[in-house]
């Protein structure tokens, strides 16, 4: 059998855990063939991040192209897209190949706290982006700006995600953990909102959580499984990742993405 493909398009993170890296260990970690398109170069570590460079939306664009010319994706996870000028290139060549099983992350603030997207873009993002979406994965601050609501209860993030899925078209996770909930997540498609539950893991280090979320969701829709079960088996992956406690760094660090790798060629020496 082929293996299945996916694209994302996102930030590149030098630290190696959110972002592009992120994105293309949990891809290959959960079984699909990982390519990128890169939107911007950062500086940043666990502790933060210091400087964005973004690509021109024509070098955009290339890397686009060139991905679903030659090898087409099953699926495409877009990530950070920080100004309004990507967006609309993200969007015009996902329309212009008819881009399936879209899964938007709409990265707006790190998890150390730094502003990832500019305010103009946000309305981009919900014009031009989200309507070719399978599917949303908010957090709670980003699905408060995404619907223009305060989210204090889990009352609040049915609304919220309900507001979204209708105005933009498409299904939506909101993700809890933000002192709304423990790991419990909200999902509402077709009209109708389920709950996934999940266990809070004391561990401090969650630098690019959502990245590899959104990453392992839309390599799941592409092997072929449902939005349900493409969501509960990205819970079961990061809860995996999380619960493998690796400490790096001086900040919020990363998971470890490889906690199930055990094959041959990641032995050690000995």
């Amino acid at each position: 059998m082929q293996l299945k493909t996916a694209l994302t398009i996102a930030g590149s993170d030098c630290s190696g855990g959110a972002g592009i890296q992120a994105d293309l260990k949990t891809m290959t970690m959960n079984g699909v063939y990982a390519m990128s398109a890169i939107t911007a170069l950062t500086a940043q570590n666990t502790t933060g991040v210091t400087g964005i460079m973004e690509v021109t939306p024509d070098f955009l664009q290339q890397q686009i192209d060139m991905v679903f010319e030659d090898i087409r994706p099953d699926a495409v996870k877009i990530g950070m897209v920080s100004s309004s000028a990507l967006i609309r290139v993200i969007a015009e060549r996902l329309r212009c190949y008819h881009a399936v099983n879209v899964v938007v992350d709409p990265v707006m603030v790190a998890t150390s706290g730094s502003s990832l997207m500019k305010t103009d873009a946000v309305q981009t993002l919900i014009d031009e982006l989200l309507p070719l979406a399978v599917l949303a994965t908010p957090n709670i601050p980003e699905a408060e700006v995404l619907s223009g609501l305060q989210i204090r209860s889990k009352e609040d993030m049915e609304i919220a995600a309900k507001r979204i899925g209708d105005s933009c078209h498409c299904a939506v996770l909101v993700k809890g953990g933000h002192s709304v909930n423990d790991a419990n997540d909200l999902l509402y498609a077709n009209g109708e909102a389920v709950w996934f539950s999940g266990k809070r893991i004391d561990n401090p280090n969650t630098h690019g959580t959502g990245c590899t979320l959104s990453s392992a969701i839309a390599a799941n829709l592409a092997k072929g499984f449902s939005l349900a079960e493409a969501v509960q088996r990205a819970k079961n992956y990061i809860s995996g990742a999380l619960a493998a406690m690796l400490d790096l760094g001086k900040g919020s660090g990363p998971m470890h993405h490889a906690f199930d790798l055990r094959g041959e060629y990641a032995k050690e020496a000995e």
